[in-house]
């Protein structure tokens, strides 16, 4: 029987024909026409690495690599953190739009997630009532923070996002929480790459924290939630966490203990954590059944062939070598639990 490989964690860029006038002209976000760049406002830019950000040879890197199924979420640029409210509801229309078109190819090797703005709280559950009803699209994407109202940086665990989750509640929506913009977050200069390498596994294990304490997993058990990149440094932190909880009750009152929401079976996470000892730890804290694959193509950031000593599934296949996981647990990674998490018997 043929073993099927899911990637629970990729992305896709449109094309520079694809993306409206108006986002380029208000330099919201645009690709240069010789797809070489990516960017946004009036210095940030990101090399396009690999031909792969793109639809059709996204395809073709798929076979090459043996996997039958990609998951795509939405670009970490486009969650419109900061944006006025009406640029974020054209942005967001021309993202979850560009991401139903991708999911609707003929391949059906396609599934995407869509994209709201906690901010604007009415406009974000007309969004996610359209991309639910009328663009089939049943997976949420959501930043581990947001610029809120008051200017100030909030988590999306936050209780003003709860109608949110109210809604996917209903819908029996899967959620994937990303992290991005730590450099607009913390006062450091941006060197070494710092915000991707620390920073932003810093900022899910915060979100994981606020979500967790607040019983998120229990208020709403029709959501399956999963968090990127393993949420690495969350699960190094259970031990710190616990003993602040228990030894200081006084800051915690209302709320739930950290080791409640252990092995939550609502609560996934993905396997791009880039070493397999790393990989051991998050199966000894949630155990096999709530890890998924995740790659994180085509970033090089992600588990991409052409960085050195990487290539796609290269931490399943390290944890099989060490002992760490089993063939069979590898091949439950890879397709079962991806399938659990979305909320299908088949894709």
């Amino acid at each position: 029987m043929k073993k099927i490989r899911i990637n629970g964690h990729g992305h896709i860029l449109p094309t520079p024909e694809q993306i409206p006038d108006f986002m380029k002209r208000k330099k919201l976000f645009w690709v240069d026409p010789a797809r070489k760049f990516m960017r946004q406002g009036e210095q940030w830019s990101r090399p396009i690495t690999d031909p792969s950000f793109f639809l059709e040879e996204k395809l073709i890197w798929m076979e090459q690599h043996t996997i039958d199924h990609g998951v795509m979420l939405t670009l970490s640029q486009l969650y419109c953190n900061g944006f006025s409210k009406q640029d974020a509801s054209d942005t967001i229309r021309f993202q979850n739009d560009f991401n139903a078109s991708v999911q609707s190819h003929p391949s059906g090797k396609l599934t995407c997630g869509f994209v709201v703005q906690p901010r604007y709280t009415d406009q974000a559950l007309r969004e996610m009532e359209r991309c639910v009803e009328e663009l089939d699209l049943k997976l949420l994407c959501l930043p581990t923070h947001f610029l809120d109202e008051a200017e100030q940086w909030t988590s999306v665990a936050d209780e003003q996002v709860f109608p949110i989750y109210e809604l996917a509640n209903k819908y029996k929506l899967a959620v994937e929480i990303h992290p991005y913009d730590a450099p607009k977050m913390v006062n450091l200069k941006d060197q070494f790459w710092r915000f991707h390498l620390i920073w932003m596994m810093a900022q899910t294990a915060d979100t994981l924290h606020m979500y967790t304490l607040l019983g998120l997993p229990q208020r709403y058990p029709n959501i399956r939630t999963c968090f990127a990149h393993g949420c690495m440094l969350g699960q190094a932190n259970v031990g710190r966490r616990m003993q602040g909880y228990h030894g200081r009750p006084d800051l915690f009152q209302g709320t739930s203990a950290p080791e409640d929401s252990l092995g939550h079976p609502n609560l996934f996470f993905d396997t791009l954590v880039h070493d397999p000892y790393t990989l051991q730890l998050l199966k000894q804290r949630v155990g096999v059944s709530q890890i998924v694959s995740g790659l994180d193509d085509p970033y090089p950031l992600g588990e991409m062939e052409s960085v050195p000593r990487s290539y796609p599934g290269k931490v399943l296949d390290d944890a099989v070598e060490k002992d760490i996981i089993t063939t069979s647990e590898q091949d439950q990674i890879w397709h079962n639990n991806v399938l659990k998490w979305l909320g299908k018997s088949s894709l």
